[in-house]
C-alpha cells in the first residue's frame, strides 16, 4: 500500500478537467485514468472519498460516485471499503478486444489504427542490427564454457564503448565501463548507489519522465530547475545565435543552496526540448557540481542524433568525476536493451556491486551484437539522420500550417518537438486523442507539480505521411476542446479565436 491522496492534491493534478466535451462524470473518470496511466497518480494509492472530492471540486457527490464507478468498471480503481478504492491497472480480461481504455498508457500495446506519439523511438536500423546478431552467433561458442554471469558486461562490448569515448576525446578503459540493460537500468543502478532515501536530486524542468519516475521510486526528493522559455521569434534561430538553453545561474544557485547528492541532466538534445548545451555551459555545470559536492550524472542517450552537425565535447571531457549514461536504444533500436555507465573505475566497482542486487548480468548474445554496433556507429547514422531531418522539417511545417496557435521549438537534434499550446489543455488533448486515432504523452508527464499543462511533446519519428495524419488528428482534437464553453472560461485560457 502506498498511502492515500487527499482531495486538494488530486484537484491540483486534475487541473481544468471539466471541459464540457462529455458528461462531467465521464470527463472526471477519463482524466483520473490518464493520471494513473502516465504515473502522475501512483498505483495502490487510495483516492479521496467521494464526499471530500466533491466538496473540493465544487460538484455533486453523485458525479464523483459515477466517475469512481466508471473507473472500477474499467479496472483502474479497486473495490474497497466505502469509497476509498485504490488505483490499479486493469487485468487483461477487463480490457476487452479493442483495448481502447489503455490507448493512452505508455508501455502498453497500441491498438490497431492508433498512431503512437507518446513515445519518441525509432524502429530497428534494419540490416545493420540483423548483421550484428549474425556475427554474434558465430562468436558465441567461444563463451559457452563460461558461466555466463558478468555484472560488468562482456569485455568486447566494454572495450568497444571505451574506444567510442576515447575517439570523442575522453580517454577511457574497459574498466571504466559497466554494461546495463538499457539507460533506464543504468540510472536505477546509479541511484541505488549514489542517492539514498530522502536525498535530493537536481533535475532540469522539464525532464525525461522515466527518469523522474525512477528518482521518485528511489525515495529521493526532486530539485527541479526551470529551463528558459523560448522567446517569440527565436524558436528557429541557429545554435550559434543564442538559442535558449539552460539557466546556469539558476542551476548554480540550486546546487549551492540545496547541495543535492546527485544531479541528472540531459545536455545532448535534451528530452523533451531537443536543446544542445554549449561547451561553455558544460564547463560551468561541471564546476558548479564539484563545488557543491554533487555527483553529476549525464544522460547521453540522444547524443548520436545530432541533426545539425553541431560539435560539442562530452561532459566527461571536463571532469573525471562525471558519470555518463549511454544507450543504443535511440540510435539503433530500443529492443536491444543495451546501455552503459562510464565513470571512474572505483565508482564502476560500486555500481557493479549494487547491480548484483537487481540482476547478475545481461544477455550475452545481445552484448556481442552490441559490440559490433558500437564499433560501427557511423554505419546506420547518416541515413537515419537525413530521414529525421526531413521528418523534423515536415512536422514543423505541418504544425505551423495546421496549428498556428502553437509555438514550436526547433530542436537541434533528438526525436521530438516541444510545443507551447495556446491554452492549458495538454491533459485534455491526451484524454480525447485516442478518439482521433493518436496517443499522446501529456505535458505534465515531463515535470512535477502539474507543470507544463500548456506544453506537448510531439515526436517526428513517424514517416511524413503519418505525421500529416497525426497533425490533422491533433487539430481535430483541439477543435473539439475549442468548442467547449468551459475551456473558453477556464483561468489562463486564451480566446477561442487564438485556437483557430
Amino acid at each position: 500500500m502506498s498511502g492515500s491522496l487527499n482531495s486538494s492534491s488530486l484537484t491540483r493534478l486534475l487541473g481544468d478537467w471539466n471541459l464540457g466535451a462529455a458528461p462531467a462524470y465521464r470527463e472526471l473518470a477519463d482524466v483520473v485514468r490518464l493520471l494513473v496511466l502516465d504515473g502522475r497518480v501512483p498505483l495502490e494509492i487510495a483516492l479521496p472519498s467521494e464526499r471530500a472530492l466533491a466538496s473540493t471540486l465544487g460538484i455533486s457527490r453523485t458525479t464523483v460516485t459515477a466517475a469512481y464507478s466508471v473507473l472500477r468498471e474499467q479496472g483502474f480503481l479497486s473495490s474497497g471499503q466505502g469509497s476509498r478504492g485504490r488505483t490499479c491497472i486493469p487485468r487483461a480480461s477487463q480490457v476487452g478486444g479493442g483495448g481502447t481504455i489503455l490507448s493512452g498508457a505508455p508501455g502498453l500495446a497500441v491498438p490497431d489504427g492508433i498512431l503512437d506519439l507518446a513515445y519518441a523511438s525509432l524502429p530497428a536500423s534494419g540490416e545493420v542490427v540483423h548483421r550484428a546478431f549474425a556475427s554474434a552467433l558465430t562468436e558465441l561458442p567461444a563463451l559457452l564454457p563460461g558461466f555466463g554471469y558478468d555484472a560488468l558486461g562482456v569485455r568486447p562490448l566494454r572495450e568497444a564503448i571505451a574506444g567510442h569515448y576515447a575517439a570523442a576525446g575522453v580517454p577511457t578503459t574497459a574498466a571504466q565501463i559497466l554494461v546495463t540493460s538499457g539507460a533506464q537500468h543504468a540510472l536505477n543502478v546509479v541511484l541505488s548507489t549514489l542517492a539514498g532515501r530522502s536525498d535530493k536530486v537536481l533535475v532540469e524542468h522539464p525532464s525525461y519522465p522515466n527518469a523522474i519516475d525512477a528518482i521518485r521510486a528511489a525515495g529521493c526528493r526532486l530539485v527541479p530547475v526551470a529551463m528558459p522559455a523560448v522567446e517569440p521569434g527565436r524558436d528557429s534561430a541557429p545554435f550559434s545565435a543564442g538559442r535558449p538553453g539552460w539557466d546556469l545561474a539558476a542551476i548554480e544557485s540550486a546546487l549551492r543552496q540545496q547541495r543535492p547528492a546527485m544531479a541528472y541532466v540531459v545536455p545532448d538534445f535534451h528530452n523533451p526540448t531537443g536543446r544542445l548545451m554549449s561547451d561553455s555551459q558544460r564547463r560551468r555545470l561541471v564546476h558548479a557540481a564539484a563545488a557543491a559536492g554533487t555527483v553529476l550524472v549525464v544522460d547521453e542517450t540522444l547524443r548520436a542524433l545530432n541533426l545539425d552537425g553541431i560539435e560539442t565535447a562530452p561532459v566527461a571531457a571536463f571532469s573525471p568525476a562525471v558519470v555518463s549514461i549511454g544507450s543504443l536504444s535511440k540510435s539503433h533500436w530500443a529492443g536491444l536493451r543495451t546501455g552503459w555507465i562510464r565513470a571512474d573505475e572505483s565508482l564502476i566497482q560500486r555500481f557493479a556491486a549494487a547491480r548484483t542486487t537487481m540482476d547478475l548480468g545481461g544477455p550475452v548474445v545481445e552484448q556481442l551484437a552490441a559490440a559490433h554496433l558500437v564499433n560501427a556507429l557511423s554505419e546506420p547514422l547518416p541515413a537515419r539522420l537525413a530521414s529525421l531531418r526531413g521528418n523534423r522539417d515536415t512536422l514543423l511545417d505541418l504544425i505551423a500550417g495546421r496549428l498556428p496557435g502553437w509555438q514550436s521549438e526547433r530542436p537541434d537534434g533528438g526525436l521530438s518537438v516541444w510545443c507551447r499550446l495556446p491554452a492549458p489543455i495538454s491533459t485534455a488533448l491526451a484524454v480525447v486523442a485516442p478518439d482521433f486515432g493518436i496517443r499522446l504523452a501529456a505535458g505534465p508527464r515531463f515535470g512535477t507539480g502539474g507543470a507544463f499543462e500548456s506544453f506537448l511533446r510531439v515526436p517526428f519519428t513517424l514517416p511524413p505521411e503519418q505525421l500529416e495524419t497525426a497533425v490533422a488528428a491533433l487539430r481535430a482534437a483541439q477543435d473539439r476542446l475549442e468548442a467547449s464553453p468551459q475551456l473558453r472560461r477556464s483561468p489562463g485560457a486564451v480566446p477561442a479565436a487564438a485556437l483557430a
